[in-house]
């Protein structure tokens, strides 16, 4: 069993690096997925359906492009890109993390994820015209990149840190990549701000854009690169070709087991149900200020900066907490705040912007730390030398639990005629992932799993 090292405020230079990786990977997920990819990729789909002599009125439901024979309405493409996109990752993401535990080097393995994904991204500045499938391709392949090398940086979290450092770890790598992607976002904004200085059309501005995205996720991945250290041993020896029969032969083996570790699967599915709620808030806050609230645009671009500032601090908070209460009892109490926030949200009145700042604000203050908290906790209940192959299942669970918190929220939605009702729905999610992860003896489930248990739990 390996020895318990005694918890450190201060982190060491393999631990900063570490943590630089999610300063350089959250522009994909800011500055790419939550801002500027889905509006452009539609304009540029509807701009082919154009060409093809379709109309595009307001209403889009004439606009259509055809793919595959099919005719698909243009502002649909981007969700049936990410629809595709992640079934992909539900079948490679999963080998990738028994590759990565057999692999001799698991920074080579990073490195290609992020370099392949940044170059992905910087390549969305070629779209341009009518040639959206481009567009669609890079993005599915910087998309499944983007997660392949998360769950290989989240694998190195239990090589570098001892059981009691977990926490306050996973809280400050959270914590930067949210203060990362608002200097990118923040940056690129002003480039479309400032685009006549520069004579530059919003188009021209957006695809440059896009580079710079590229350029960051690259350039920053250098740092972990170079400061990582390979720590353990690999479970093989096994090269090329071979490497990935082992890998399918180890993955086969690790789900097997897996069954062996109620208590890990029981602090799973709770994970998922409550981070299908949290995520699903946050794909719809946009829609919720921008249709229910009737905000303009520049309201909810400045509540996408507000609340990646704000979770800055709110990550680092949820790390001092749980140094104190244990990571369990820290996201309960991460999880009773959602349910406030939530309930708030209901609450806020049509163009109020202070209001809907001051629910952004909330939602900052919680949004990474629940996550930060459960990817530490999770790796106190993952068997040693398995950790890859455990976080692939963590993220293929998140990603492929995903459809459901939207689900509800439509529907609810079209039941009511409101999205005041619909956001309120997803409180279930939250309630329902608190009284999982309350039942679960993760003490017990950090025994079982044959790992030193933290002093604070």
């Amino acid at each position: 069993m390996a020895r318990v090292r005694p918890a450190r405020s201060r982190l060491n230079a393999e631990q900063r690096a570490w943590c630089s990786y999610d300063w350089a990977n959250s522009v994909f997920q800011t500055s790419v997925l939550t801002v500027f990819l889905s509006l452009y990729l539609t304009s540029v789909a509807e701009a082919d359906a154009r060409a093809s002599g379709q109309p595009c009125p307001s209403a889009l439901r004439d606009c259509a492009v055809s793919v595959a024979g099919l005719d698909l309405q243009a502002g649909s493409i981007f969700g049936f890109v990410l629809a595709a996109s992640t079934a992909v990752q539900l079948l490679v993401l999963p080998i990738t993390g028994a590759i990565a535990d057999r692999a001799r080097n698991k920074r080579a393995l990073l490195g290609g994820f992020a370099f392949v994904g940044a170059v992905a991204t910087a390549g969305l500045g070629l779209m341009t015209g009518t040639a959206w499938e481009l567009g669609a391709a890079l993005f599915a392949v910087a998309n499944l990149c983007y997660y392949g090398s998360i769950v290989v940086y989240y694998a190195f979290l239990p090589e570098i840190a001892g059981p009691d450092e977990r926490d306050h770890l996973s809280a400050r790598g959270w914590a930067f990549g949210y203060l990362g992607g608002g200097f990118c976002l923040a940056l690129n904004i002003a480039l479309l701000q400032l685009r006549e200085v520069f004579g530059l059309s919003e188009t021209d501005a957006i695809r440059i854009c896009f580079v710079v995205c590229g350029l960051w996720w690259a350039g920053f991945t250098l740092v972990p690169l170079r400061g990582l250290r390979e720590h353990r041993a690999p479970l093989g020896d096994e090269r090329g070709a071979a490497l990935l029969v082992a890998g399918f032969q180890q993955l086969r083996a690790t789900l097997g087991r897996a069954r062996s570790y109620p208590l890990t699967l029981a602090f799973l599915a709770g994970f998922l149900i409550f981070i299908d709620g949290i995520n699903t808030v946050a794909e719809t806050a946009g829609l919720y200020g921008s249709e229910e609230l009737g905000l303009p645009i520049e309201v909810l671009t400045i509540t996408i900066l507000i609340v990646q500032f704000v979770a800055f601090g709110g990550g680092l908070a949820h790390g001092w907490l749980a140094a104190r209460i244990g990571a369990k009892r820290t996201i309960m109490v991460s999880l009773v705040v959602w349910v406030q926030v939530i309930s708030a949200a209901y609450f806020v009145q049509p163009g109020q912007r202070g209001q809907f700042y001051a629910l952004a604000f909330g939602i900052g203050l919680v949004l990474g730390g629940t996550a930060a908290m459960s990817r530490a906790l999770f790796s106190q209940l993952v068997p040693r030398g398995e950790e890859a192959e455990y976080f692939a299942v963590y993220t293929v669970g998140e990603r492929g639990t995903s459809w459901l918190g939207p689900l509800v929220f439509s529907l609810v939605a079209q039941q009511t005629g409101s999205f005041r009702p619909a956001i309120l729905s997803l409180v279930a999610f939250l309630v329902i992932g608190f009284v999982v992860v309350a039942l679960v003896p993760v003490r017990r489930a950090v025994e079982a799993a044959g790992n030193p248990v933290p002093r604070v739990l």
